[in-house]
């Protein structure tokens, strides 16, 4: 092996850690790999940003576009509309009419997109008819990636495995390539769903209001106030427990070094800082009584208009909020959104820090405060999806139409090959903004950049696997251990690999990771290296068996899941869509040239 090969094998594995400890977002992840490919002199910086310039890079920005203008129309709420009206009292009818919609938008645009839109729409649905959201969630989550496999643009993952087939000298995926393969994933998994894996999600106690569980916790910092009638009071005599299902998870004193859990004789003093796990009733409870002050916002007093208006809602943060990443201390939400943050949930983990220094993430619920109509305009933030207490933000569809008409030119332009595919969305976005189905403006404020950055910056790690030889390296060492065998077999271990890989990783590095060196294995033995591509596409989106995956996230909370929930049902899932895949696969895409 030579030096850079060694290099870029480290990179690769500090690359997993991170992705695995999620100890950074994975945009900042991308962006120091490609970094560490160009100071390491692997790649030129030429090489190392070309990237953001690529055919890849440009459809990616385009479908995003498209994507936004079909929702900031409301194209997505007439669609819910129509289900509420259909659903009536049949829960069966409502998990597949649910399901479909979410996959026939997946197939469209990204996984995450679609699970964010219809995720407000079950949990009101399932309060209507009673049943726990459990029961539906995971299948709006896993209905949305299924619909992965469907076109070549219903994942950034596909237009990353075709770009990098464009690379190696291969015809881009078409459009409906895929579609074969996908619907029998589609449907196959849906009927898994509804027969079984529904089954296997424990059914967990409704609260009150019959839509979130009576254990839905969330962890709140207060401070004590001077004028705290719990000033000079032992914690046992608060009642916190019995009158508002509050515990006290550690106390910070500022004459203090560390902070501790304190005993239920400890006396509280003014400015200690609390720490709390509660449920959400006992929260909102403790913040009328105003005994203490939730620092959810840095500012020492509500604002009037707080003051006066009490409106309370649960949001979760999606993959294109602009807060995630950031602390409570640093956001200053009141001034911004008119909001004041009075707890957090995320994904059944404790928050070991303490909660202003907390940086936020993909998928956690924030209990917040503020005026109602101010909470209800949250909904056309893209920063926040509402799932609890609010009223639906009045949105104007009169552009819908046209919006959905303009983005099926787009996929026909694409699929008929009159133009290549990120010419087409190019042609698209400019209609859209001529139409004024939406303005630039609200377009580049809604768009998840950090997708376009996290791909742009992969692209570079894959061509760091061409350049330094690696890819070319590993692909001769699995050759040499396991070419004797059935390529069937080879076939079924790259498929396993992106699957074991985009638990912890995104699904777009995972293909890059693993693409590179089954295109030169499959050379290497004389086998077709596009039934080796479409293998991967398929493996990198089978993210089923862990809640990492961020449409995954998105309903963690909501559905009040654990994570052993996932693996139970995503593994059972998991095997059987690879089963699919090499049976199909090797019939669609021959192995042999």
């Amino acid at each position: 092996m030579t030096t850079a090969m060694i290099l870029l094998l480290i990179i690769i594995a500090i690359a997993i850690v991170l992705f695995s400890l999620d100890a950074l977002p994975a945009d900042v992840i991308g962006i120091g790999i490609m970094i560490a490919l160009i100071i390491t002199g692997i790649l030129t910086p030429a090489e190392g940003i070309a990237g953001f310039g690529s055919d890849t890079a440009i459809k990616t920005l385009g479908l995003l576009l498209l994507t936004t203008a079909l929702i900031r129309t409301g194209f997505v709420q007439m669609v819910t509309r129509w289900i509420i009206e259909r659903v009536g009292e049949d829960k069966n009818r409502l998990f597949w009419l649910v399901s479909l919609a979410t996959a026939g938008m997946g197939s469209f645009t990204s996984n995450t997109a679609s699970t964010a839109f219809f995720l407000p729409v079950t949990l009101s649905i399932s309060k209507k008819l009673k049943q726990h959201p459990s029961k539906m969630l995971m299948s709006v989550a896993f209905a949305a990636i299924l619909s992965s496999s469907m076109t070549a643009i219903a994942t950034s993952t596909n237009l990353v495995v075709s770009g990098l087939l464009t690379d190696y000298g291969y015809a881009p995926m078409g459009m409906f390539e895929l579609t074969p393969v996908g619907i029998i994933i589609l449907c196959v998994g849906l009927v898994y769903m509804f027969f079984i894996g529904r089954k296997l999600i424990p059914e967990r106690d409704l609260g009150e209001d019959n839509t979130l569980p009576r254990n839905s916790r969330y962890y709140a910092e207060v401070i004590v106030p001077k004028k705290s009638e719990w000033v000079g009071k032992e914690i046992r005599k608060l009642g916190l427990k019995s009158d508002y299902d509050i515990a006290i998870i550690s106390l910070h004193r500022p004459k203090e070094k560390e902070d501790f859990k304190p005993s239920e004789k400890t006396k509280l003093q003014a400015g200690d800082l609390l720490v709390l796990d509660g449920s959400r009733e006992g929260i909102f409870a403790l913040n009328e009584r105003k005994v203490v002050r939730f620092t959810g916002n840095p500012e020492d007093e509500l604002s009037e208009t707080l003051k006066k208006k009490h409106g309370m809602a649960e949001v979760v943060l999606l993959p294109t909020s602009r807060l995630v990443g950031q602390t409570l201390r640093e956001l200053k939400l009141r001034k911004r959104f008119g909001i004041e943050v009075l707890g957090i949930q995320r994904r059944g983990k404790t928050l070991h820090e303490r909660l202003m220094k907390e940086r936020l993430q993909i998928g956690d619920q924030l209990l917040i405060h503020g005026d109602p109509q101010t909470i209800a305009s949250l909904e056309n933030d893209d920063s926040f999806r509402i799932i609890s207490d609010t009223i639906e933000a009045p949105v104007d569809t009169k552009k819908a139409p046209l919006a959905l008409g303009i983005f099926a030119l787009t996929i026909l332009l694409a699929s008929t090959n009159l133009m290549p595919l990120a010419v087409a969305t190019m042609v698209g976005t400019f209609l859209i903004f001529l139409t004024r189905c939406i303005t630039p403006a609200e377009a580049y404020r809604s768009m998840n950049w950090s997708a376009l950055i996290l791909i742009s910056c992969m692209l570079a790690l894959g061509k760091a696997m061409e350049v330094s030889g690696l890819a070319t390296y590993l692909a001769s060492q699995v050759v040499n251990l396991m070419g004797w065998q059935n390529p069937k077999l080879l076939l079924g271990g790259f498929f396993l690999l992106s699957m074991v890989l985009t638990q912890p990783m995104s699904n777009q590095a995972a293909a890059v990771v693993v693409l590179p060196i089954a295109i030169q294995t499959a050379l290497q033995l004389g086998l077709n290296p596009r039934s080796f591509a479409m293998m991967i596409a398929i493996g990198a989106a089978t993210s089923y068996i862990t809640p990492l995956e961020p449409a995954c996230m998105m309903v963690y909370g909501p559905g009040n899941y654990r994570f052993m929930d996932f693996v139970k049902v995503g593994s059972l899932l998991s095997l059987i869509i690879f089963g699919i895949a090499m049976l199909m696969v090797p019939v669609l895409w021959p192995l042999y040239l």
